[in-house]
């Protein structure tokens, strides 16, 4: 018979009515006339004497919980009830404003379709990195004055450990590990002490490539560039390479486009030139193969890299790069349709 009332007090615990009705059809089943209540207080008459007492005192127990439970339950639904007559449901419903990938999103995914279309994969890495991959296995040397090209970010002033400023960071992480032929696309956010104005920022999004392969050449280089850039800004766009230097590229060159948002004519975010620069590049010094164990003199390759944030520029006619920081929804709602 213990068993019998416990089972009814968990049935009781466990109810969750929908409805009014459903209240009302369980009370009748557990405290009604023929209810399963009723039918224990029967079979409590044939129990022995010297338990009579030990179970009475459970059934009345039983009894006042479920009438309990049942009448919270009466009250929460007309609550309910009360609650719903004081909304108006023939107001009109609000509009919920429809959300959007933020451009730097929809750019970055933009560039990762077009490499994955001729071979490349994506590799990941830390933002915090050490020397040795940032700068040292970059062709780097100790006191070489083209560390102070990137004004880093150190953590706690240790010279080892800091902020990456550059995503070829990953391509160093990629060469340790993979043998080549290797070709990948490293993404990531950079860091860099710079000054903030409506060209420059000290976070931004980089997007750099990397392939090694044999005989990879400077021509190979050139035409994955010039397919990226008629596919990124339409079959229109001219892309011109200039002399560079880079430590961990050589030859190196700067990667140019031509401006979209003044069609070449000269305008503030080209400086009056008709063109964008958009990236660095060139080929990967033996230096850097051989640091991270690859053999030079039987594989060659190139590497690029890219700012997001000026790709992103170019292609929706943005002219101020800090409006990617702010989080103006009046700027962000113009690509909602971009999904």
């Amino acid at each position: 018979m213990i068993n019998k009332i416990e089972k009814i007090r968990q049935n009781i615990a466990e109810f969750r009515p929908k409805t009014q009705a459903d209240i009302e059809e369980f009370r009748v089943r557990i405290l009604g006339r023929k209810g399963e209540l009723t039918e224990l207080f029967e079979e409590f008459k044939t129990v022995a004497p010297e338990m009579k007492r030990e179970l009475g005192k459970k059934m009345n127990e039983l009894k006042n919980f479920a009438q309990d439970t049942i009448n919270q339950l009466k009250t929460d639904f007309e609550s309910q009830e009360i609650e719903c007559e004081r909304t108006d449901m023939t107001r009109p419903a609000s509009a919920d404003g429809i959300g959007s990938r933020h451009p730097i999103s929809l750019v970055k995914n933009e560039i990762f379709d077009i490499f994955k279309r001729i071979g490349f994969t994506l590799t990941d890495g830390p933002e915090i990195e050490d020397d040795f991959h940032v700068f040292s296995a970059l062709n780097f040397p100790p006191e070489h004055p083209a560390r102070d090209m990137q004004d880093t970010f150190f953590i706690e002033k240790n010279p080892d450990i800091l902020l990456r400023t550059h995503t070829s960071s990953l391509e160093v992480r990629t060469m340790e590990r993979q043998k080549p032929p290797i070709r990948v696309i490293c993404p990531g956010r950079v860091f860099r002490n710079e000054a903030i104005s409506y060209r420059a920022h000290c976070i931004f999004h980089q997007v750099e490539g990397l392939y090694i392969d044999e005989n990879v050449s400077f021509a190979d280089l050139k035409q994955a560039i010039l397919y990226f850039a008629k596919e990124m800004f339409g079959e229109q766009t001219q892309i011109r390479l200039r002399p560079s230097y880079f430590p961990f590229t050589e030859p190196s060159a700067e990667v140019d486009v031509s401006c979209n948002l003044c069609g070449g004519k000269g305008c503030p975010v080209c400086k009056q030139t008709g063109w964008l620069e958009i990236m660095g590049a060139g080929m990967t010094d033996p230096n850097v193969l051989e640091a991270c164990g690859i053999d030079s003199k039987k594989y060659t390759g190139f590497a690029f890299g890219m700012g997001v944030e000026r790709i992103a520029m170019l292609k929706y006619g943005v002219k101020d790069l800090r409006l990617y920081f702010e989080n103006d929804l009046r700027f962000l709602e113009q690509f909602e349709a971009a999904l």
